[in-house]
């Protein structure tokens, strides 16, 4: 086994990967002043000082991650165009952010909210929808730190290690600086691990297609290979994938933004100008997605053959690069799991802290308190993700990543609507949570855990992204549930709005 190790590559991944670790626990000594230093704000959200700069790193480094690195062109090299969904949702994201985000962001400040949670129960009132929200987001962090865990995984097997002992380690060391310092770990590690996967994807849509006899055999090698798998697959769109496209980049666009981990870099901001800089500065990182997905059109062209598609990118880069780069590339994808992951293990570790501890166990917990209840939570969930990957199979993770955008999405309403007006009742809010999750859920499972549902109107079908719906049905019930309360009791609603 050890003439399989590719030791030049694995040489210099250790090296990034123990300078990351060194620059996380030196986090610790980064701190906004001792009087925060046991409170929730200043382990869970950096002491909520972070400018347009390290908020730019760290909200690009939790949305674009190790897994989106692997997955994308694998997506892409499977089923061609329709992987190309991530652009069009990261476009669609960030106006979304530019107009929402800042007024969530003054009013997570003024009432000292630290999760999604808090500012649903400031805004409503409603223990009930406060905990339904604050489950959600937990539930739904933990298949998707459990993907970091699986981009991770696939280049440590690219690099010849084999077993679940690499992985094990390199997230106990996650866990321990992620303990120690908090949020300023992933925001200082996110700077290395951005500007090297700048690097990596720079130098490759470059020095690849150059290799490989330039972007036009690229593509036509890739085209020559959908062509010859047939059905839905192409270098474009078929008219059928238009709907299911759109549907799936909106649906993803809105729920982008309501997993703890991106909240969290949103309220970790030190004001609602830096946000609006980074809804300007971020899509960048969509130019960077795009230059990515094409590699999986360039393992075409390179005649690569996986076993899965999830190892495109290891396989491309240990084809056409010296084995010191593939190592470089591979540390970058690795600590493209660290960031993320940190992020969402804080994020979800919040919610517990302040929204289940907090509201139902100690109500008159102190602030250092809520930071040691934090600690302890984020390595729960850690622990948790790596149970995913250690004891059940791959695809399971990512069919509860599914379902967990899903329900994820159905969240929105309680926490966007409550920005811009009160006519929404918290119990409506709460009836149509439970719908869009159950309805969503049962139409999910019982399609085989597809992200697509359909629907036939006089004849003709229509397939669209389950989440999207789910969502629509969601605000609907919630719409007609207030209107029925309000003409029920007039003087309820009317109090609810004051």
């Amino acid at each position: 086994m050890s003439d399989q190790i590719e030791w030049v590559a694995l040489s210099v991944f250790v090296f990034f990967f123990a300078l990351v670790t060194v620059m996380g626990f030196f986090a610790a000594r980064w701190k906004s002043g001792p009087a925060t230093e046991q409170h929730l704000d200043e382990w869970g959200l950096g002491g909520r000082q972070f400018g347009t700069w390290i908020t730019w790193f760290l909200v690009g480094g939790d949305f674009y991650t190790a897994y989106t690195v692997i997955a994308v062109p694998a997506l892409v090299y499977a089923v061609g165009a329709y992987g190309f969904f991530a652009l069009p949702y990261t476009i669609v994201v960030y106006p979304f952010v530019f107009a929402v985000m800042p007024l969530l962001w003054k009013v997570a400040h003024a009432n000292g909210h630290v999760t999604a949670a808090d500012v649903v129960q400031g805004t409503y009132h409603s223990r009930g929808l406060e905990l339904a929200v604050a489950l959600t987001g937990i539930v739904a962090t933990m298949p998707y730190i459990a993907l970091q865990l699986i981009g991770m995984g696939v280049v440590i097997k690219a690099m010849g290690l084999t077993g679940e002992l690499p992985i094990i380690a390199a997230f106990i060391v996650l866990a321990l600086y992620t303990y120690s310092s908090g949020l300023r770990a992933p925001a200082l590690i996110a700077f290395v691990k951005d500007i090297m996967i700048y690097i990596v994807v720079l130098v490759a849509v470059v020095l690849v297609p150059w290799k490989l006899g330039g972007y036009g055999a690229v593509f036509a090698a890739a085209g020559d290979a959908f062509a010859a798998k047939g059905g839905a697959t192409g270098l474009t769109l078929k008219p059928a994938q238009m709907l299911p496209y759109a549907s799936l980049a909106l649906g993803s666009a809105l729920a982008a933004f309501m997993y703890p981990h991106t909240l969290t870099g949103i309220f970790a901001s030190k004001s609602a100008d830096t946000i609006r800089k980074n809804a300007i500065l971020l899509p960048a990182y969509t130019l960077l997605l795009g230059l990515i997905a094409l590699l999986g059109y360039m393992a075409y062209a390179a005649h690569i053959k996986v076993d899965t598609p999830n190892d495109v990118v290891p396989a491309l880069f240990k084809a056409l690069f010296p084995s010191w780069f593939a190592g470089f590339a591979f540390s970058a994808i690795a600590i493209g799991a660290l960031v993320p992951a940190a992020v969402m293990s804080i994020g979800a570790a919040n919610l517990f802290t302040r929204n289940v501890w907090k509201s139902y166990v100690n109500p008159d917990i102190s602030h250092a308190g809520e930071a040691a209840v934090a600690k302890i939570a984020s390595l729960v969930v850690k622990v948790g993700a790596l149970a995913f990957i250690l004891f059940l199979p791959t695809q399971y993770a990512l069919d509860l990543q599914l379902l967990g955008g899903l329900w994820i999405l159905q969240t929105f309403p309680s926490l966007v609507f409550g920005l811009f007006t009160r006519w929404f009742r918290a119990e409506a809010l709460l009836l149509g949570w439970a719908v869009g999750i159950g309805w969503g859920s049962w139409t999910a499972w019982s399609s085989g855990l597809k992200p697509l549902a359909t629907i036939n109107i006089e004849g003709v079908s229509y397939v669209f992204y389950v989440g999207l719906g789910a969502l629509i049905l969601n605000i609907v019930v919630a719409a007609v549930a207030t209107l029925v309360v309000g003409l029920i009791s007039p003087r309820a609603v009317a109090t609810a709005r004051s």
